[in-house]
């Protein structure tokens, strides 16, 4: 028998005492957590969902920590975030990056790097599949977003604050960088697929039940009535969704072919 973990995060807003003011209101990110998580259970999953003020740092670490704990070979972690993404200068000059910068989730207390992601990650065990579905702006590439205006629609951190948290955290982040560098530098990319709701250059829908991406997922799911790989999926996905809003699916490590064309959330 496998075991199939899944963590769900959905934050409609985040902690303005932690981003200088800025609450950064949405309104779909938690019911897009609920859903997904439904959609989990559904399928075989046991899901953890974290939402707004439980969206933390430590939380979402001691949960993938506790998840990386229990899964083994051949096992599966499902990991879904909804709300805000971002992105903050690398300057480290890091091989990775080549637009020079490092994308975030906006988690409640601060923003949450990709290599903090990929680092989560590498604490799994060889051949524990790992699937990321990221209902974001900027997110084409975020578990390894560059900038843009914010109309209120879009699940963007506005480039004032990130320019503004930057500066009061670059200390931070470098120290955080150097330590993660460190401690990976020997193990490479986990595997891991992502399924995320744009490209990198473009902007999530916030919506009035769901995000646009999520809403899309759950449409081509259909209550498990799709039948494919996560490649098939993904183009679903895409057809459902403008030009404007392309989701991409991106892989890190080496991931077996045999997972890709699984049929989604297969345990």
């Amino acid at each position: 028998m496998t075991t199939g973990l899944s963590l769900h995060i959905g934050l409609n807003e985040v902690d303005p005492a932690r981003y200088e003011g800025w609450a950064g209101t949405l309104v779909a990110c938690e019911n897009d957590a609920h859903d997904m998580a439904r959609l989990a259970r559904a399928a075989g999953f046991e899901p953890t969902v974290l939402l707004t003020p439980d969206g933390t740092v430590s939380q979402v670490t001691a949960a993938l920590g506790e998840a990386a704990a229990r899964l083994g070979s051949g096992d599966i972690l499902l990991f879904t975030y909804s709300g805000h993404g971002g992105q903050v200068p690398d300057d480290s000059g890091a091989d990775d990056e080549p637009d020079a910068l490092d994308e975030t989730l906006v988690l409640y207390d601060r923003q949450f790097l990709d290599d903090e992601v990929q680092q989560a990650f590498r604490a799994f065990a060889d051949d524990v599949r790992i699937v990321a579905l990221l209902d974001c702006c900027h997110s084409g590439s975020s578990i390894e977003i560059p900038g843009g205006t914010d109309d209120g629609s879009g699940r963007y951190l506005p480039e004032p604050q990130q320019r503004q948290l930057y500066e009061r955290d670059r200390g931070f982040f470098d120290e955080l960088r150097r330590s993660l560098a460190e401690d990976g530098s020997a193990d490479g990319a986990p595997d891991a697929l992502l399924v995320s709701a744009c490209q990198d250059n473009q902007v999530a829908s916030d919506g009035p039940v769901n995000g646009a991406f999520t809403e899309a997922l759950l449409r081509v799911w259909d209550d498990g009535a799709f039948q494919g790989g996560y490649r098939d999926f993904h183009r679903s996905i895409q057809r459902g969704l403008p030009p404007t809003q392309s989701p991409n699916l991106y892989l890190t490590g080496s991931p077996e072919p045999e997972f890709l064309a699984q049929r989604p959330f297969t345990v």
